[in-house]
């Protein structure tokens, strides 16, 4: 049997304190963790592994060579926040959320903001996010992003940021669900000695913050899928199946007299409520491109009519694109007239002449992403990158600089993760789901992701980083 011991770290660690005592908030797991073996845990994730298979939770990783999808790693040692921290995460969040689905509003009405001189109009008007089919067009609630990601990150010194607003199509929540179904499964003694807040009841929190975004009393609600290809598939039968609503795909849908129907074996049934996991440049061909196979012909005209209601709505993109992200603050202060609770990573803007040239100095020093990459995608982790990586990204930046954003390389917090030399230290961030009706509600905790490789900063499910089950531990201490 091979015996476990804690490892040392360096920065801010989730589970120790810098001189390796345990933080007061995993001292009853830390505990249980101390009479657990190598062997044991071992075992456990190979349950867990092949738990995930039979289930078919997997996930496509773009750019690897067999095409195939994998499973997301899956750590078995727990993330745990306290429950007094977690609140105030929680107020952060949902302010910031309010005031991305106000400044969303405000720029397809009246335009305050742009007025002010808050946000350069050229942020809003030349975004390729920006979709001016939406002026004037008023959403129920005046809600844009009915679900949102707001991705968290901790600095060295343990402080919370803000690192990006995901407010098309957020995903990652299945597997937030699955990985505590799991945890539950392998080590159902831990949560009879912990009061672990829940996580199951999403989905129908989910279904009725849809349901709130219809004027139509018992509204149909479908998931619209791009289809099974699609890297996020699995989560979008999973969350069709746990909300009991109908997982359609563009063909099953048609327009008609002004209103959406889906085709059934007992005819049309009209649908109020689309819960869509496909862009907006592939959701109607017929105003927007016109070679998608996606989409329903005919849609956009009958959101705007409003009789038909999109989660999230067309045009939202506009507000997490990473170009507008250091304006968020101030749409806080202007809309909210609050300071902001979270902070946003200090961000330089290639756009702008002064930041350009400071950036391209420091470019071994920072991290560098493309305004409308995902994914991990598009980005220099100069740290990291080679002298000729370096200079190839310096050319892409000189060539394009209003396509970038630049920010320090932040040590982010680590956290225990058990790899096959036992337990080791990796980088972790945490996505939080918000659902924004007419109260803005979180289950209490969210998605943690894990950068699986050591010293790497690259979480990404995309970029093969790994998830863990992240536990808000009600009435804990901080």
């Amino acid at each position: 049997m091979r015996s476990l011991s804690l490892p040392e770290v360096s920065g801010f660690d989730e589970m120790l304190l810098p001189a390796g005592q345990v933080r007061s908030h995993y001292r009853s797991y830390h505990q249980w963790l101390l009479g657990q073996t190598g062997d044991v845990l071992m075992r456990k994730r190979k349950e867990a592994e092949l738990r995930f298979h039979r289930v078919g939770i997997t996930f496509n990783v773009y750019g690897e060579e067999s095409g195939t999808e994998r499973l997301i790693p899956f750590d078995t040692l727990p993330r745990i926040i306290p429950g007094d921290e977690w609140r105030r995460l929680e107020q952060g969040v949902i302010q910031r959320v309010r005031a991305l689905n106000c400044f969303l509003h405000d720029i397809y009405h009246e335009q305050l903001i742009i007025r002010d001189g808050r946000v350069p109009a050229e942020q809003i008007f030349g975004n390729a996010q920006y979709q001016p089919c939406m002026q004037n067009v008023d959403l129920h609630n005046q809600i844009y992003s009915q679900i949102s990601g707001v991705d968290l990150i901790r600095d060295g010194e343990g402080t919370w940021h803000v690192l990006e607003d995901n407010l098309r199509t957020p995903s990652g929540v299945s597997y937030m669900i699955e990985n505590r179904r799991m945890m539950m499964r392998l080590f159902p003694e831990l949560f009879s000695h912990q009061s672990v807040a829940p996580v199951e009841h999403y989905p129908s929190l989910l279904l009725e913050t849809l349901q709130q975004g219809s004027v139509v009393a018992n509204p149909s609600v479908v998931l619209l899928t791009p289809g099974r290809f699609n890297s996020a598939y699995f989560e979008h039968a999973f969350l069709a199946q746990q909300m009991g609503i109908e997982l359609v795909e563009g063909a099953d849908l048609f327009v008609k007299d002004g209103f959406v129907y889906m085709r059934t074996t007992a005819g049309p049934q009209r649908v109020d409520v689309i819960y869509r996991r496909i862009d907006d440049d592939y959701l109607d061909p017929l105003a927007f491109r016109a070679d998608s196979m996606l989409g329903v012909p005919g849609l956009l005209s009958v959101y705007r009519q409003g009789n038909v209601v999109l989660a999230n709505a067309v045009g939202t993109g506009v507000a997490d694109d990473k170009s507008i992200y250091p304006y968020v603050p101030a749409m806080i202060r202007f809309y909210l007239d609050e300071e902001p609770m979270l902070a946003n990573v200090p961000t330089w803007q290639c756009r702008k002449a002064e930041d350009l040239a400071y950036v391209l100095e420091h470019l071994s020093e920072m991290v560098v992403k493309e305004v409308h990459g995902a994914g991990g995608y598009g980005m220099l982790v100069g740290p990291a990158a080679s002298a000729a990586e370096i200079e190839s990204f310096r050319d892409r930046v000189r060539a394009r600089p209003d396509n970038y954003i630049a920010q320090p390389t932040l040590s982010l917090s680590s956290c225990p993760v058990f790899v096959e030399q036992g337990i080791a230290p990796r980088h972790i961030d945490l996505r939080p789901f918000v659902l924004s009706g007419p109260d803005i509600r979180l289950v209490p905790g969210g998605l943690t992701r894990v950068a699986m490789t050591a010293g790497s900063l690259v979480v990404n499910s995309s970029q093969g980083g790994g998830t863990k089950d992240t536990w808000v531990l009600e009435n804990a201490p901080c």
